[in-house]
């Protein structure tokens, strides 16, 4: 089966389309409920590690030294993500994060990595 993943920010209203909301942030977004974010888990360990986020957020002009890393690190975490993928019985996953622009954070990377996982 094949698995539509999608990205979107927390912030937007939850849609019966979603599927299975993952949060891929590693910090909770401010001004969000845990029930207001109707999520299915906050999956930290997908997030870029706290030393990386910080070297990126540093400096936005290493997006593409920090896709690299984190790409890596990903990596490194294959098994582990594999399992988790395994447990998700749905074939929509959505990708939440907070950022302001998704399109210039972690996520796309992540998103590309699960694809092809």
């Amino acid at each position: 089966m094949a698995t539509d993943f999608r990205i979107k920010r927390i912030y937007d209203l939850p849609s019966a389309v979603d599927g299975y909301r993952m949060l891929v942030d590693r910090l909770w977004p401010r001004g969000v409920t845990k029930a207001d974010a109707r999520i299915d888990r906050w999956a930290k360990e997908l997030a870029p590690s706290t030393e990386l986020r910080k070297w990126f957020h540093e400096d936005a002009t290493r997006h593409g030294e920090f896709a690299t890393r984190y790409a890596a690190e990903l990596e490194d975490r294959r098994d582990e993500i594999d399992q988790l993928l395994k447990t998700i019985d749905n074939p929509t996953i959505t990708l939440l994060t907070a950022t302001k622009e998704p399109a210039a954070g972690h996520v796309p990377i992540l998103e590309g990595f699960l694809r092809r996982s």
